[in-house]
């Protein structure tokens, strides 16, 4: 046993289990199966062009030396990013904790109910850290949060303004550069006019339905916008804020003069710089708002009892139910950030953060205060943490790099510098020496920070926020732990079984991969940071780049994108902006298959396109002829093909080259779904099949965990012919020579948590990337074969073999009186998270086992499903009371004094043996969704609030 070898840790059959997984799947070798399993006229000819693979260790050693190649300077850039503390009990117990890292999205909520009441929390915070109705469960970052705010807005116009096609959004100047380039990107192709001027001079034009301003401004100034706001209204203008959460604690909340949307980010609640992300950004709005609201929403319920519940809710807002009719194609938040910044919010309550906010105002005060004794000019009137500066840069700027310290330089003659939580009067006295030494001139001491505000009474906050219990009780490190674990313990994730979803890929998210996360070099870097201080991250990111076009055949790549529905979009709006380039604007044309993922035609819409939906056959492939006759109907304005592969019905078509060749000599690009990229790495790749662009799920291939719901990095590789129109960014150019403005806030989107999927790649190295793909398709067919005869699959390919996921037929048992979603959460009961529920096709389970599930716990599964489909066989149609329906079962209903159902407790708690060495208990019965959407609750309101009379 080579035990330096990753792949060994990484893979969960053993050697001694191939011959025994072989044989039950009736294949002489692996290669046979590979064979049968994908197209030989796709199957690569050599193997991928990798370094050597490295062990742990080397890893471990090779990544240190990297971090120090990041030089640790003070920043005080800002630019809606701040270095903030990351409190010890919330970096052991939420962030470096597989309990929470390895979770899957809620979709499963009575084995989420921990994550679920965490995520509340954020929401909470949220409402009434901004003063308004209702909160979402986070969006990825600031400026897409901004992006989402104008389409709300633009959706929620008056009958009128979009009769009059009122299309003019303004933008106040003082918004962050990031966010403006992601406004531009996002705005055109959806026919919204951007307007950007100074918001002290707007003349509320009834061409406009919206604006969007910054508060505190993007160099400091606090605005008073309640005149503003308060003017729009009476025009029927609509205003989203971008506002410092932090500064809520000190500042009136938006909610309070009216704003419609106000969202931002919660980076500086205890998350970490990372050189851009991932950071959780907030969004909250209106109630009358809610079914526009982007992302996701957690509310409060009742389960089957009656009990307090909780649930994601509105979950027809989802892009799967409104594909191209969808205002977003959200599908990833920022969960594993969200409880994060929810905790920072607990563990410190309303009393801390005022005090947290205070201190950095204080120290903004005293700083000004002290500059303007010894000379300087502060132009700021109104500010909470920075202040503008005027001064002769090239002297600043030569000895703060001596000090190594950053500050942000506007132009030749004027200087921002934020101040953030981590900021002491030491820190202080070296920016006030930097200064006097610039100036040629004594500096003076600063022994206490000034306890006067710097912003005008009318605009400090005078409402309460966070009463909660959750926010008053929790301050010690001890109560906290315990709740974390409290809240833990009541949450399935990969640390306890198998996740079997299909399209989604729970692999391994090994320990050595993130380590590295932990470390300050890496954690603490500002994105703005000048490139000479971030030469570790460049080198990674680089290599990383670089390996991924290995890895898909193509010849670019960004990182940028901060979700796989994001990379959707960056790869169409690279296309779209292709096409414009040759002259081809009338083509807007997505042809996509009825069988996509919702994110598709949800993406297109965005992207300006017109989806036409291209027929499915029986068998689950692609009707090549519909598609055929499509794309010569639409060749003149053929845009694109977007199209999964292998399919989401989990089979390598045999026609797909034929299919690209088809929409390239239509004039088309071909963009290739990355979903299922789990199935191809080193067997096939993107380029080999004729696509031109993929995005690919660093949070599913790439062993970025899901984190119970992102984060994730949806990055693109482009062929050559797509490389020029990368995506760059406003502060830090990226990207290609005819880059298309940002899709995302940060130049390299979420950049710490690129070193999981460097380390996953480094780590198994082409080989093991080999066999990691070959081992997720082996372990699929096992799966396949043992519960053959209990259940049917619905497709297979041409040899009968699945690829690495497949789909189980569960529309018979509707006759027992049996759905789906019964036999979801009566895996519950056996230890299991549901596979995936009733997608691609209604009423069926698609399983995707990956390469990490030993032979052992595949066992598992197939035995808890065996089992199960025996209990289906024993339930009756006029006789709903049995143990599928009933499911799952909570420890109190077991251990209660009346028990009246027709099977015994063990049947309902331990129907198989496995299951007492290691029983996982749902601490809700079923939750009711209809009466959690009918009493709509997204706070920590008490259950007797809205509790029906």
């Amino acid at each position: 046993m080579k035990t330096d070898a990753f792949a060994l840790r990484h893979i969960g059959p053993r050697d001694n289990d191939l011959e025994h997984m072989l044989k039950t799947i009736g294949a002489e070798s692996l290669d046979q199966l590979i064979q049968e399993t994908i197209p030989s006229d796709i199957r690569l000819k050599s193997d991928l062009d990798l370094e050597p693979a490295m062990t742990e260790y080397e890893f471990a050693n090779h990544i240190t030396q990297l971090g120090n190649k990041n030089k640790m300077f003070q920043s005080y850039i800002g630019l809606g990013y701040n270095a903030a503390i990351i409190p010890a009990v919330i970096q052991r117990n939420v962030f470096e904790n597989p309990g929470w890292y390895t979770a899957y999205t809620p979709y499963q909520a009575e084995i989420a109910q921990g994550r679920l009441e965490a995520i509340l929390n954020f929401q909470t915070m949220v409402i009434e850290l901004t003063g308004m109705e209702i909160a979402n469960a986070s969006l990825l970052d600031e400026a897409t949060a901004a992006a989402e705010a104008m389409a709300l807005l633009f959706d929620v116009r008056t009958r009128d303004q979009k009769k009059a096609n009122v299309c003019k959004f303004f933008v106040s100047d003082a918004i962050l550069p990031q966010t403006l380039s992601v406004l531009q990107t996002r705005s055109t192709p959806i026919g919204v006019e951007l307007v950007v001027g100074d918001h002290q001079k707007f003349d509320f034009s009834s061409e406009f339905f919206g604006a969007i301003l910054q508060y505190p401004g993007k160099f400091g100034q606090v605005y008073d916008y309640a005149d503003f706001i308060a003017k729009a209204a009476e025009n029927e203008i609509k205003v989203a804020v971008a506002a410092d959460i932090l500064s809520l604690a000190k500042l009136t909340p938006p909610g309070e003069i009216g704003a419609a949307v106000v969202l931002g980010t919660t980076q500086r609640f205890g998350i970490p710089l990372g050189y851009g992300g991932p950071h959780a950004a907030y969004f909250a709005t209106k109630d009358e708002y809610k079914r526009s609201m982007p992302g996701r929403i957690i509310g409060v319920t009742i389960d089957t009892n009656g009990n307090r519940a909780l649930r994601m809710a509105l979950q027809t807002r989802e892009q799967h139910i409104k594909r191209d009719k969808a205002t977003s194609n959200i599908c990833t938040a920022q969960v594993l950030l969200s409880v994060m910044a929810g905790m920072y919010a607990v563990y410190h309550g309303p009393k801390g953060l005022k005090y947290i906010a205070s201190k950095v105002h204080a120290s903004a005060v005293t700083l000004a205060n002290t500059l303007e004794k010894i000379g300087f000019e502060q132009t700021n009137t109104a500010f909470f943490d920075t202040i503008v500066v005027k001064a002769d840069v090239q002297k600043v700027k030569e000895i703060a790099v001596q000090n190594e310290v950053n500050f942000y330089y506007i132009d030749e003659n004027t200087i921002s510098i934020s101040l953030n939580e981590t900021t002491s009067i030491a820190d202080l006295n070296k920016i006030v020496t930097i200064f006097a030494s610039a100036k040629g001139t004594q500096a003076i001491k600063i022994e206490s920070l000034s306890q006067t505000n710097h912003f005008p009474e009318s605009i400090e906050r005078t409402s309460t926020f966070l009463e909660h219990d959750v926010f008053t009780k929790h301050h010690s490190e001890t109560a906290l732990m315990r709740y974390i674990k409290m809240l833990e313990r009541k949450d399935l994730a990969l640390n306890h079984s198998m996740i079997s979803l299909g399209s989604c890929t729970m692999k391994l998210n090994a320990a050595s991969e993130m380590l590295p996360l932990s470390n300050a070099r890496w954690n603490n870097i500002h994105p703005f940071a000048p490139l000479d201080q971030a030469q570790g991250y460049q080198e990674m990111l680089a290599k990383l780049e670089q390996q991924l076009n290995v890895i898909t055949g193509f010849a670019g790549t960004t990182l940028q994108p901060n979700s796989g529905a994001q990379g959707e979009y960056a790869g169409l709006m690279v296309i779209r902006a292709y096409h414009q380039s040759r002259g081809d604007h009338h083509r807007n044309i997505a042809l996509i298959p009825s069988s996509a993922h919702g994110t598709n035609p949800a993406s297109a819409a965005m992207a300006g396109m017109k989806v036409v939906v291209t027929k499915t056959l029986e068998n689950g492939n692609i009707d090549v002829e519909d598609l055929r006759a499509k794309a010569i109907l639409h060749k003149d304005n053929l845009s694109c093909l977007m199209v999964t592969y292998p399919s989401t019905h989990g089979v390598f078509e045999s026609a797909i080259k034929e299919i690209t060749q088809l929409i390239h000599d239509n004039g088309g690009q071909v963009y290739m779904d990355g979903a299922n990229m789990n199935a191809q790495v080193g067997l096939t790749n993107p380029a080999t099949i004729g696509a031109d662009v993929c995005h690919l799920n660093l949070h599913k291939t790439f062993a970025i965990p899901h984190g119970g719901g992102g984060p994730g990095v949806g990055p693109i590789c482009v062929a050559p012919q797509l490389v020029p129109f990368l995506p760059t960014n406003p502060v830090i150019p990226t990207g290609g020579e005819n880059a298309i403005t940002a899709i995302s806030a940060a130049p390299w989107g979420s950049a710490l948590v690129c070193l999981i999927s460097y380390g996953y790649i480094c780590m198994l190295g082409a080989e093991g990337l080999k066999q990691s793909t070959e081992y997720a398709i082996l372990n699929a067919n096992y799966i396949k074969e043992k519960l053959n005869g209990h259940y049917d699959t619905l497709y297979s390919g041409e040899m009968g073999r699945a690829a690495h996921e497949m789909i189980l037929e569960c529309r018979p048992f509707k006759e027992k009186g049996i759905e789906v979603t019964d036999i979801a959460k009566r895996l519950m009961d056996y230890g299991f998270h549901a596979p995936t529920v009733s997608f691609p096709v209604a009423g069926t389970l698609m399983i995707e086992p990956t390469e990490s599930e030993n032979l052992e716990e595949l066992d598992r599964f197939c035995d808890a499903m065996i089992a199960i489909r025996k209990e289906i066989e024993e339930a009756t149609l006029d006789n709903p009371n049995n143990v599928l329906k009933n499911s799952p079962h909570t420890l109190a209903m077991v251990t209660t004094d009346n028990w009246n159902f027709p099977y015994s407790r063990e049947a309902a708690a331990f129907p198989l043996d496995y299951i007492a060495e290691n029983k996982f208990w749902p601490t809700v019965r079923r939750v009711d969704e209809a009466y959690g959407d009918r009493n709509l609750n997204c706070s920590c309101a008490p259950i007797e609030a809205y509790m029906e009379s």
